[in-house]
C-alpha cells in the first residue's frame, strides 16, 4: 500500500529534504526489516541491510523522481543487497572452513613438513648421550619436574638442569646442521 502523498514525499527527498526522508524512513523501515529478516534470518544482518539500503536511497535521492512504486523499488533493492551480503558471508565462511581444513590436513598428513620436523627431532634425541637422553625424555615426554627426575635417576637437581641444558643445546645444533629454520620454530615451541 502506497502512501497517499508518496510521489510528493519522494520529490521532497530527491530535493534533499531531510524531514521528508525521515518520514519515508519512519513509514518503511519496520516493514523493510520484516521483509529482510525473512531472507537473512539474522537480526544483525537485517539491521545492516536496512541501514545500507536507506543510506543508498539518500545518496542516490535524485533518482527517486523516476520511481513509480516506492515499496516495490525498496523491496527489490533491499532483497538484492541482502542476497549480496549473504553471498559475501557464505564466501567468508567457506574461506574460513578451507583454512581450518588446510591446517587440519597439515597436522594429520603423514608427509607433512611438521612430521619431517618431528622425525628430525627424534633423530636429534637419538644422538644424545644416554643420561641426557633419559633426562630429556623424562622432562619433555613424561612431564616430570627437575626434582622428580633427580629422585627417579638418583641425580642432583643441578645435574638434571645441566643435562637438560646440554640436551637442548645439542638438539638445536643438530637441527641447525640441517639448516631447517622451520624445524627450529617447532623446536622452540616444544622447548618453551
Amino acid at each position: 500500500m502506497a502512501l497517499p502523498n508518496e510521489k510528493e514525499l519522494l520529490l521532497e527527498v530527491s530535493r534533499g529534504n531531510e524531514n521528508a526522508f525521515s518520514e519515508l524512513f519512519g513509514v518503511y523501515h519496520r516493514l523493510l526489516g520484516s521483509h529482510i529478516f525473512r531472507i537473512t534470518d539474522s537480526v544483525e544482518l537485517t539491521e545492516e541491510v536496512v541501514q545500507d539500503v536507506f543510506l543508498k536511497i539518500w545518496i542516490n535521492r535524485e533518482t527517486l523522481t523516476s520511481v513509480d512504486n516506492f515499496k516495490a523499488y525498496l523491496f527489490v533493492v533491499s532483497k538484492n543487497h541482502a542476497l549480496n551480503c549473504l553471498r559475501k558471508l557464505a564466501k567468508e565462511r567457506a574461506y574460513e572452513t578451507s583454512l581450518d581444513n588446510n591446517v587440519l590436513n597439515l597436522i594429520t598428513d603423514e608427509t607433512s613438513p611438521t612430521n619431517d620436523y618431528y622425525q628430525l627431532l627424534d633423530m636429534a634425541i637419538d644422538h644424545l648421550p644416554p643420561q641426557q637422553q633419559k633426562v630429556y625424555l623424562l622432562s619433555r615426554h613424561d612431564r616430570l619436574k627437575y626434582d622428580e627426575i633427580a629422585a627417579h635417576m638418583g641425580l642432583s637437581r643441578e645435574t638434571v638442569k645441566k643435562y637438560l641444558q646440554g640436551a637442548t643445546h645439542s638438539i638445536t645444533s643438530f637441527v641447525q646442521s640441517y639448516g631447517n629454520i622451520s624445524a627450529l620454530i617447532v623446536l622452540a615451541s616444544i622447548f618453551f
